[in-house]
């Protein structure tokens, strides 16, 4: 990756002797920021009086400029003062990841001496005490004693700048090894680790790395000093190990090897809860730490997933180089990568994301049945769904026609497959945290308790023999009644889904941008789709889907056709939970006046509740004895 060095330290550290030959040593130019300060601020200076930052200000945009300009082309090197915090964001803005600080550092006498003996410098030596005054010294360069022989610096620089990798990977399971070759493949010198357990996990990451070309310049550990110790610092390390406990015991081996600044980025499934806590944590440790959701399984994380990272926004800004390069592209070539918020905003996204995929999965193996029920074999099916692209295309409906296609000898497949779906805990997150926020996510939690059905193999085997089905209608549907009552269903889960995200934001004041979420899950994740796309533009000017006038009129368009499916399916014994749900919910969003009247006067009966009267509009609360 190309990056701009900045050397920097006060008047007469030895910056710009230093920064020429780091730039021979590295072949690449060499710029002294003193060049490029306007005539104003020399002729300033040459009177023995100190810039301000107003002076500063427009000196330290050019450099950022020149920079920027620079890294276009190639790495350079440019020295400048950059004495507080505040320039050093000048400087670096829009560049943060691709910038290196080198702190040349050394006490005032020392450097008051070296000042004295210098001619034709334009700065007295009478301001230096003024730099000193003003320095901030930075926390996350590479600090250099300026007493070291100018040869022992430039070897000291040119170890800890090119020969140590970029980022590294920790946790080799089936997502980490495809990001370690995502990363490789788009240029990063990459450090990967595997822990060692003797008999069990032995040279994992060696013989990962031995097993893929493109793997060769990567360097690869079980010793977590040696891994840590082989980062470019501020490190970056990715942790791609299961959620949980696990995260925080890999935390508390780290932290002994980290430094100040260093950043953590935690790529697995956590619950958005823990990741606060994680995030408050690190930083009484002075580590960054950022919650990333990562979606697209095995071939999404190798070829480019859909990225969702939260956190400090300043610590993203040295990671987005890297996520942005191998997230997936959109249609118009931009990373399905993007800085959600804070927190831990961005795992809740990646919870609701799985939660919506949940439904979406359900949705497909209701109207499979559907579908079976109608007469269609698994070809027949797959058939249809390849009917449905011009209109409902999504990623899983791509996929579900493979499976249905997919034959072993003489029988389809997915024939022989058990029927217990599992799952890994994100559809209970977004279920209870649904609850918790009062977002009534109810076909997230049809489709996960439809699971947790499917799980009571033996229990549904011997209750079928109990209740055996009594249907004596005929099904009648066609397949274009079942494909409008799945786009309803679609319509109505992801209005549920970015609802749920919509309250979170609000809740929790993350300031959450829903079109800029739906551009992200445009491509690399599960759950992309050409609605998804879709979203995109609707979310420009709405948080609610289903005031959109174009939504309103498919919605109402498709409204027939799932009554039709329900209730054939119904008459039918035919289990459809969450089709049942999409328009029951509709029902009930939709309804002026509910039947929550009647539940509220049985609260108040029985637990004086109270409740409040629709002719008194001053909110007051009213309770009756109503024996």
């Amino acid at each position: 990756m190309k990056q701009v060095i900045f050397v920097i330290g006060v008047s007469g550290c030895g910056k710009s002797t230093i920064g020429k030959l780091l730039a021979e040593e590295l072949k690449i130019p060499f710029f002294d920021g003193d060049d490029f300060h306007p005539k104003a601020n020399i002729k300033k200076m040459s009177r023995g009086l100190p810039l301000n930052d107003d002076d500063r200000q427009g000196w330290l945009e050019t450099l950022n400029d020149l920079a920027q300009k620079q890294l276009t082309k190639n790495s350079c090197v440019i020295v400048c003062s950059a004495l507080k915090e505040k320039y050093r964001d000048i400087l670096s803005l829009d560049i943060e990841a691709e910038t290196k600080w080198v702190y040349l550092r050394g006490d005032f006498n020392q450097i008051y001496n070296r000042v004295n003996r210098r001619r034709n410098h334009f700065m007295p030596s009478e301001l230096l005490k003024s730099q000193f005054d003003t320095l901030e010294e930075p926390k996350d360069a590479i600090q250099i004693d300026i007493s070291l022989t100018p040869e022992s610096i430039i070897k000291t620089l040119k170890h800890k700048l090119m020969d140590k990798s970029e980022f590294g990977l920790f946790g080799l399971g089936v997502m980490g090894k495809s990001l370690c070759r995502n990363l490789a493949n788009n240029g990063f010198k990459i450090a990967i680790f595997n822990r060692h357990v003797d008999g069990v996990e032995v040279d994992i990451a060696k013989d990962f790395k031995a097993k893929f070309p493109e793997l060769s310049q990567s360097e690869a550990f079980d010793d977590i000093a040696d891994f840590v110790n082989a980062l470019q610092q501020p490190r970056r390390i990715m942790l791609m190990v299961n959620a949980g406990k696990t995260i925080d015991y890999v935390i508390e081996d780290l932290l002994p090897h980290l430094s100040e600044n260093d950043i953590l980025i935690d790529g697995g499934n956590s619950n958005y809860v823990n990741t606060k806590e994680r995030v408050d944590y690190l930083k009484t440790k002075d580590i960054h730490f950022i919650g990333t959701g990562v979606s697209g399984g095995e071939e999404g994380a190798l070829k480019g997933p859909s990225i969702m990272p939260s956190g400090d926004l300043k610590a993203y800004k040295s990671v987005q180089p890297f996520l942005e390069k191998i997230a997936a592209k959109d249609k118009n070539g931009l990373p399905c990568c993007t800085y959600v918020g804070p927190e831990g905003s961005g795992h809740f996204i990646k919870m609701v994301h799985n939660g919506v995929e949940y439904v979406e999965m359900q949705l497909l193996a209701e109207v499979a049945t559907i579908l079976e029920a109608l007469g269609q074999n698994p070809d027949d099916i797959a058939n249809t769904f390849e009917t449905w692209k011009p209109t409902a295309n999504s990623y899983l409906l791509e996929i579900t026609a493979d499976i249905f296609r997919k034959k072993e000898g003489d029988d389809w497949l997915v024939n022989k497959i058990l029927d217990k779906a599992g799952n890994k805990g994100t559809g209970n997150w977004t279920t209870m945290a649904s609850a918790e926020l009062g977002v009534p996510s109810t076909l997230i939690a049809s489709a996960l308790f439809s699971r947790y059905i499917s799980f009571y193999k033996e229990e549904r085997l011997q209750l079928s023999q109990n209740f055996k089905n009594s249907s004596t209608s005929e099904l009648n549907l066609t397949t274009n009644d079942i494909l409008e009552a799945y786009q309803f269903a679609r319509v109505i889960n992801h209005y549920q889904g970015f609802k749920l995200i919509s309250e979170a934001s609000n809740t929790f004041s993350w300031d959450l941008n829903l079109s800029e979420i739906a551009r992200i899950w445009t491509n690399g994740c599960i759950i992309r789709s050409a609605l998804m796309e879709d979203l995109v533009e609707v979310f420009k000017d709405t948080t609610n889907i289903l005031t959109n006038s174009k939504l309103i009129d498919l919605v109402n368009q498709y409204r027939p056709s799932i009554k039709k499916v329900v209730s054939q399916c119904v008459l039918n014994d035919i289990t459809t939970p969450a089709l049942g749900e999409a328009i029951q919910f509709l029902n009930g969003i939709t309804t002026p006046y509910a039947s929550a009247n009647i539940i509220q006067a049985q609260r108040d009966y029985f637990g004086a509740h109270t409740y409040q009267r629709l002719d008194d509009d001053s909110g007051k609360s009213h309770h009756t004895n109503w024996n």
